[in-house]
């Protein structure tokens, strides 16, 4: 029983990651209509510059954190920018090419730059750890640091949409970016902070995966970003609380399949599964069917 609880910790602590990173791809997609796939190795930047800041410069881990967020931001803002500002009347496949392409040019710079030799991720929580039921469940404060920030992310992404102006500006966005401007708002700046946003959230994401599984490589952010789009089409690509729930569904099958069922399968299960929700309901968990008019 106490393993069965381990693992279940152990998958919603690895969906919390998951969750943190859709929420980026479903913010981006909801408002701009585009798939990111450049957004998982934001993560790997994120995660490099958070090991050279405590590693090297003998930083303190929260500054460290909060150099992440900034450096990524910035990534994120020029990206957009150089990269898909310039396709906005463009068609996916052209944006879809643009994003595989921004992806490899980062995973390139990051090996001229600092290697592929792996680096070993600093221990952000200094190994602390919480003993239950006599020491028989040891729960690592970094598991608990991880579901406490997505929860934390989770409800500041709600109150920031439903409360403030920009929030209702992305909204608006969402629903019809034409009808939008013509109420005065900004679009090319709503999607900017939008990606802004999500590049900060793949900046924490980076932290909490290496401090978890502390082997970095300039393709870290690869996999699990394939993972947390799966994630978000999982419940519901554009919708914030299918991207947590399709989050947390994934990393808890992720961890069981591997588990239970086998290490190397525990990949190709998660993705079944993916297939088997869309065949039943394509629009994810918590999608809303969207009708077009022809």
């Amino acid at each position: 029983m106490l393993t069965f609880l381990n693992h279940f910790i152990n998958g919603i602590s690895l969906g919390s990651i998951y969750a943190i990173i859709a929420l980026g791809y479903t913010m981006v997609y909801g408002i701009a209509k585009m798939l990111n796939f450049a957004h998982g190795d934001v993560i790997m930047v994120g995660a490099y510059v958070c090991f050279f800041a405590v590693s090297t410069y003998n930083l303190p881990p929260i500054v460290g954190v909060l150099l992440a967020i900034v450096i990524c931001t910035l990534l994120g803002v020029i990206i957009e920018g150089l990269a898909y500002k310039p396709l906005r009347q463009a068609t996916s496949l052209a944006v879809l090419i643009t994003a595989i392409g921004v992806s490899y040019f980062l995973q390139n710079a990051a090996q001229l730059l600092w290697t592929s030799n792996p680096k070993i991720f600093p221990n952000m929580f200094g190994g602390a750890s919480i003993k239950l039921f006599g020491g028989e469940l040891i729960i690592p404060v970094g598991t608990l640091v991880t579901i406490a920030a997505c929860i934390v992310i989770m409800i500041g992404l709600t109150l920031f949409t439903n409360m403030t102006k920009m929030g209702k500006a992305m909204r608006a966005c969402s629903e019809d970016k034409g009808a939008a401007q013509l109420m005065g708002i900004n679009v090319n700046r709503t999607i900017s902070v939008t990606f802004a946003i999500g590049a900060a959230l793949a900046a924490i994401a980076g932290v909490l995966l290496c401090s978890a599984y502390p082997s970095l490589v300039p393709t870290t952010g690869s996999m699990p970003g394939i993972k947390a789009f799966t994630a978000a089409v999982f419940g519901g690509i554009g919708s914030i609380p299918g991207a947590l729930l399709g989050g947390i569904l994934l990393g808890i099958i992720e961890i069981f399949a591997g588990a239970y069922i086998s290490t190397q399968l525990s990949n190709a299960i998660v993705f079944l599964v993916l297939i088997l929700v869309l065949l039943i309901k394509p629009t994810g968990l918590l999608g809303k069917q969207i009708r077009e008019k022809v």
